[in-house]
């Protein structure tokens, strides 16, 4: 193992600390001795000796019938003050029982730094626009005028015509989709989601008090014959898509499959919230949802320049029609009267640039995502994957394992992935992960090494 300390230490402080952060609750009973061996795929005497160190520290107390339980601790956090959404799923990523090595690699998130074109862009703006803007009153609840005409140049081009008047400016898509589950959504609602999703976003709609419901999907995107059955049967607030490039799958939904979902939401007079920030300077794709919206669909369709540019460039932006985009704007206005001009004008100069940026970001995914699927095919050859139409990760199915068991060795080898079942609202999923490729190539290389030797002390052991 690595990793200082022995492991029932590392179990034992690990609980230790999630009692005193508010995690563990007063008189919350712990798995059984067998139950979290089995979950951390360690041995029971691991854990039998972590609860023995943790009832000497008058933290957990065993009685015979009870279990094992927290001991209420003095000044110990209320429930819930850790800020997690009841019923959610995403803390769970960030959420680590037993630490690896210090020089843990995270694969919770596909991200990467800034373009070198917004540092240029920065300082043209410091230099030629800031004047201008320093007269402005600074308050734009619907978005910088400058910004949102470039949106709606931006979503014509692409076969999506708007106008200024269907553009919303928000503080990144997180923000949109708040903001229209503030409008759509109320407690014991129901949302429609693909099937495996991203949880951060599922979690802004359990944060509204809504219920989810997942709808598999094809090599076309979320298969229609479900959907309808379930717009049927459950009657939903909303929908939530993410049509170009689904995360984690790395589908692109196709032409006929975008024009067929907005048939059966018209039909059923169901909203549609699609998400299209995760394509990264992907070759033609086609236009948004919206674009084959029949008479009468609403349809709202967010973007923003967080994978393409820079995620610190909290920028995004919804299109809808005009009516909505009134209604959405209320909220966002009470929300924080507007996201920052300095941040909307930046974003403003780079749009007309993004095509060659994102093309130029995407050329150098691509290179990685070859160097690391070359890997896996050389040292993790039953991995089985698509590629991918887009996006930045590989979506990886471990044949007859336990992702959640895979987690926890792999974080002992300094490797810290997201097993898929927490992508999936019904738990399901739980033999797949997600493997981001936004690395260098040297670190992508100790990543695959790492993970080799994770899942040979796995399947050795198993």
């Amino acid at each position: 193992m690595s990793g200082p300390g022995p492991l029932y230490r590392k179990l034992a402080h690990a609980l230790q600390r999630a009692v005193h952060d508010g995690s563990l609750e007063p008189d919350e009973r712990l798995p059984s001795e067998r139950a979290l061996a089995k979950a951390l795929v360690v041995s029971r005497a691991t854990v039998v000796t972590a609860y023995d160190e943790l009832r000497g520290l008058g933290i957990v107390d065993s009685r015979r019938g009870s279990g094992t339980r927290v001991v209420r601790q003095p000044g110990s956090s209320r429930p819930g003050a850790d800020g997690r959404v009841p019923g959610g799923r995403a803390a769970a990523i960030f959420q680590r029982l037993i630490d690896g090595p210090e020089d843990v690699i995270s694969l919770r998130h596909a991200m990467e730094g800034a373009v070198p074109e917004l540092g240029a862009e920065l300082a043209a703006l410091l230099a030629e626009d800031l004047p201008d803007l320093m007269r402005d009153t600074g308050y734009h609840p619907n978005g910088l005028p400058a910004l949102r005409q470039a949106v709606a140049a931006r979503l014509t081009a692409a076969g999506l015509r708007t106008a200024s008047e269907n553009v919303l400016v928000t503080t990144g898509v997180t923000q949109a989709l708040a903001l229209t589950a503030q409008m759509y959504l109320r407690r014991r609602s129901i949302v429609v989601v693909e099937s495996p999703g991203w949880p951060g976003c599922f979690d802004v709609f359990r944060a509204a008090g809504a219920r989810l419901v997942g709808v598999p999907l094809d090599d076309d995107g979320i298969r229609v014959d479900e959907l309808a059955r379930t717009f049927a049967e459950h009657r939903p607030d909303l929908l939530y898509v993410m049509p170009t490039v689904h995360n984690p799958t790395g589908v692109l939904m196709s032409e006929g499959r975008r024009r067929r979902v907005a048939e059966i939401a018209a039909e059923h007079r169901v909203p549609i919230l699609e998400d299209n920030a995760y394509d990264i300077g992907g070759a033609s794709r086609p236009p948004p949802i919206a674009a084959y919206a029949p008479r009468g669909a609403e349809v709202l369709s967010a973007d923003s320049l967080a994978k393409s540019v820079w995620g610190g460039l909290r920028t995004g932006w919804v299109r809808a029609p005009a009516g909505t985009i009134e209604r959405l704007a209320r909220h966002k206005a009470l929300a924080d009267l507007g996201s920052p001009v300095l941040d909307q004008a930046l974003a403003a100069r780079l749009l007309p640039r993004l095509p060659e940026i994102a093309a130029a970001r995407g050329a150098v995914l691509r290179d990685r995502l070859d160097h690391l699927t070359a890997l896996l095919a050389e040292h993790l050859p039953e991995w089985r994957f698509q590629p991918p139409a887009g996006g930045s990760a590989l979506w990886i199915e471990l044949p007859g394992r336990d992702a959640h068991a895979f987690a926890q060795v792999a974080l002992r080898y300094g490797v810290e992935v997201v097993p898929g079942a927490t992508m999936d609202p019904t738990g399901a999923h739980d033999s797949y992960l997600r493997l981001p490729c936004t690395f260098p190539a040297d670190v992508l290389t100790e990543v695959a090494a790492r993970l080799t030797a994770a899942w040979t002390d796995l399947t050795g052991r198993l």
